[in-house]
C-alpha cells in the first residue's frame, strides 16, 4: 500500500520509519561516561535493566549510543502522530566513506562549522 491509498476513513494508518545513521566515536571514554550517567539517571529502568545496561556499556562502548536515542522526542512535536511502538539498537559496523551508497548521506562538515 502506498501513502496515497486509503484503507478507510476510521482505520488507523501505521507507518514504519526506518533511519540508518553511521556515527563515528571520536572520544570513547566521554561517550562511555555519558552513557553510564544516562543509565544511572533513567527513571524507566528497573534495577535489573540498569545492571545489564552498565555491563553492556563496560563490555562494548559502541552500544552506549543507544542510551541517547529517544523516539518520543523525535516524534513528540509532530502533529497528528502518536508513537505506537519503537525499537532500536546500536552496534559497531564496517564503514567505507568511499563505498557505493554511503556518499548520498554524508554530512558536510564545512556547513556545520559555520
Amino acid at each position: 500500500m502506498t501513502s496515497t491509498e486509503l484503507t478507510g476513513q476510521d482505520a488507523p494508518r501505521y507507518v514504519r520509519l526506518s533511519i540508518e545513521l553511521i556515527a563515528e566515536i571520536t572520544d570513547e571514554q566521554a561517550l562511555k561516561t555519558a552513557a553510564l550517567a544516562q543509565v544511572e539517571n533513567d527513571e524507566y529502568l528497573d534495577d535489573e535493566e540498569r545492571t545489564q545496561s552498565v555491563e553492556a556499556i563496560e563490555v562494548d562502548p559502541s552500544g552506549s549510543l543507544a542510551h541517547f536515542i529517544d523516539p518520543v522526542a523525535l516524534l513528540g512535536d509532530v502533529p497528528g502522530i502518536e508513537l505506537a511502538s519503537a525499537t532500536w539498537e546500536s552496534a559497531q559496523t564496517e564503514f567505507d566513506p568511499e563505498g557505493e551508497g554511503w556518499d548520498e548521506y554524508t554530512v558536510d562538515e564545512s556547513a556545520s562549522a559555520e
